[in-house]
Formats: C-alpha cells, sequence, structure tokens
C-alpha cells in the first residue's frame, strides 16, 4: 500500500477531492467507486488512514528548510543538528 502522503495533495480532509476519487479507483476500481455504499467505507479507510498520518503531516510543516537543515549539519555536526531540529519537533509530534 502507498503512503498516504503520495496520493493525497489535500492539506485538510475533503471527502470531495479528485485525490480521494483517484485512490478508491486505483485500489478498488471505477465499479467500488460508483456503489455509494462502498464509496463512503473506502471514504471511512481513507479518512482513518489520512488521521493516522497527521503526526507526519505536522512533522513536515514544522522542520526547517532543507537548507536551513544543511546548514546546521554543516555548521555544528549531525549530532546537533538531531538534537536542536530533529528530536524537538519529533518529540512535539510523536508517531502513535
Amino acid at each position: 500500500m502507498r503512503k498516504l502522503t503520495q496520493f493525497l495533495d489535500i492539506k485538510r480532509w475533503d471527502p470531495s477531492h479528485s485525490s480521494i476519487w483517484r485512490e478508491i479507483v486505483s485500489r478498488f476500481g471505477q465499479a467500488d467507486y460508483d456503489d455509494a455504499t462502498k464509496r463512503e467505507e473506502h471514504i471511512d479507510t481513507l479518512k482513518l488512514e489520512w488521521d493516522t498520518q497527521a503526526y507526519s503531516r505536522n512533522r513536515q510543516a514544522e522542520y526547517p528548510d532543507m537548507g536551513s537543515q544543511l546548514n546546521k549539519i554543516y555548521d555544528d555536526g549531525i549530532d546537533a543538528w538531531k538534537t536542536d531540529m530533529v528530536d524537538p519537533i519529533k518529540a512535539k509530534y510523536p508517531k502513535p
């Protein structure tokens, strides 16, 4: 199964977004999307996956840009980068 971040190009949950249609059709087929009952079940599944990945989206939004991170590594080393930039964000948004 693909990671949620690879198929949903939405910032907040919207069950009518085209990404939802694309994912349901790619996983289960157009017939499942056309069947309202199955579509709702699949949307519920995708919503659960979306919610489970909230920590990842939150972390991604808080990490500094790649250039800043590379400068930190160059100036202070890997250990300082992990301690100063990575660990605080991981502690703030732990994996469930």
